[in-house]
């Protein structure tokens, strides 16, 4: 039951950041949002959820897990009710950086819930095996969603639908997840939460408008620059800090640093899957919105199988062998989707890509974000957690950022070398997606390399760390 509710949960905060791309054209149409503004219906969400990650994570271990998981379930509830209710496009968007607030306290707590619930490896591995099916399938979830609701409901509905699942959810956590905190130095570290926090902000924004203006602009170059800034005095900070906000000793242990180095990969590379297979299925194959939301289906089953083998595999085989083979088959899966032209089609050529990342994925997200909180102690069990959800976030944005202005290079350039038609401006654009197809097939192989040379415990070691198997 304690899994079923944090799953729930984690389900919500992971399919919201997709659920309203579909719902975008129609909110757009019903609160008269320019087309320079659109993009902060889904960017206000995404800005504070990734920036505010780590610090919901601390406030998760010093508060109480379950008291935060609840406080962010209820917080999540009331800004999705504002949301739905907007009247105007401030409003909206005001809502959906309330949304990403409260996912940042609740994203962490659901991850870290599990760790300190389930001890026992087999059981550990099962809870990391849902988890991972929602990590990976809820994105596509979301787009199937947001295509019914907008289709047959309305777009509010993307928004007010989270209100009785938040509601719920909570008060099942009540009598069935247990209360778990750290002891000991809580108090915040105040310098290296403000530095994160505007670092974090600035380089989200900054690839943000990479995407809209380039990335020599002038307001891409400072965001960047400020974030840097930022970001290199907050490790500083954190090195001579007594009670630091991230201790230097969760990402420099070898195995953490590698699943958080291919969380941000996969987070670069995915996603650009998702946005480009939208514009192909909506823009060149003519879909509706629900229709291009349900081609996405293979994508959430086969995560969803996947993973629920690698749970049971990780016991025997350890996190290496998995999170290698499974980044080198969706990597694959990309590559195949790289080949697509203006006369092939989905169940020929997109569905059986599709199929392969989809398996790929779920076999390598379960031990990544189980090796994520490999060894980490109770007391930074939350700031861990968030440390990989922020990985994904981040690389996320910037990996959207970067390929879709690839493409749009690729588009242009396509272009310059052939007469104007219809046929050459289809050609173009697909394209722009094939090359966005490659780049993300590169950021996966990427993860492949990084969990090969960087992840090196075993079977036994992940059985020690769970206190099924005494030490030698």
């Amino acid at each position: 039951m304690a899994l079923a509710v944090i799953a729930v949960a984690q389900l919500m905060v992971i399919l919201d950041a997709s659920i309203v791309n579909i719902a975008l054209p129609s909110a757009q149409h019903a609160l008269h949002i320019s087309n320079a503004d659109r993009q902060w219906m889904v960017t206000a969400y995404t800005l504070s959820f990734g920036s505010l990650l780590l610090l919901g994570g601390r406030i998760a271990d010093y508060v109480g897990r379950k008291r935060i998981f609840i406080i962010g379930l209820l917080g999540f509830a009331g800004a999705s009710a504002l949301g739905g209710a907007a009247i105007n496009a401030p409003m909206l968007f005001g809502a959906r950086a309330l949304q990403g607030a409260f996912g940042a306290l609740l994203a962490p707590a659901a991850l870290s819930l599990i760790t300190v619930t389930f001890t026992e490896v087999k059981e550990r591995s099962t809870a990391f095996g849902v988890y991972g099916a929602i990590a990976g399938g809820g994105a596509a979830i979301g787009l199937i969603l947001g295509g019914v609701l907008t289709q047959y409901a309305s777009w509010r509905w993307c928004l007010f639908v989270n209100v009785p699942i938040a509601a719920l959810t909570a008060l099942a956590a009540l009598p069935v997840v247990r209360e778990s905190r750290a002891h000991g130095n809580t108090s915040y570290d105040i310098p290296g939460t403000a530095t994160v926090t505007g670092g974090l902000m600035a380089l989200v924004y900054g690839f943000t408008r990479a995407a809209q203006d380039g990335w020599t602009s002038p307001a891409t170059v400072i965001c960047l620059s400020v974030a840097a800034a930022l970001l290199v005095a907050f490790v500083t900070i954190e090195v001579r800090s007594k009670n630091p906000l991230l201790p230097m000793r969760v990402v420099l242990e070898r195995n953490r640093g590698g699943s958080y180095l291919s969380a941000f990969m996969v987070g670069a590379g995915l996603l650009g899957m998702f946005l480009f297979l939208t514009y192909y299925f909506q823009g060149n194959l003519g879909y509706s919105a629900l229709k291009a939301g349900f081609a996405f289906l293979p994508f959430s089953a086969g995560i969803i199988l996947a993973a629920g083998l690698s749970s049971k595999l990780l016991p025997k085989t350890g996190p290496r062998v998995l999170m290698v083979g499974g980044f080198i088959a969706a990597a694959a899966g990309l590559a195949w989707l790289s080949r697509i032209a203006p006369g092939t089609t989905y169940l020929a050529h997109v569905l059986p890509a599709e199929v392969l990342i989809s398996l790929g994925m779920g076999i390598a997200f379960v031990p990544m974000s189980s090796t994520a909180l490999f060894r980490v102690g109770q007391h930074d069990a939350g700031v861990a957690s968030a440390t990989l959800n922020t990985a994904q976030q981040v690389g996320g944005s910037l990996g959207t950022a970067l390929l879709n202005t690839l493409a749009a290079s690729a588009t242009v350039a396509y272009l310059v070398t052939r007469a104007p038609s219809k046929a050459n401006f289809e050609a173009a654009q697909i394209h722009g997606y094939s090359v966005g197809f490659m780049v993300g097939a590169a950021c996966l192989a990427m993860a492949a390399l990084s969990a090969l040379v960087l992840i090196t415990a075993t079977k036994e070691d992940i059985a020690r760390a769970s206190g099924d198997v005494p030490p030698a």
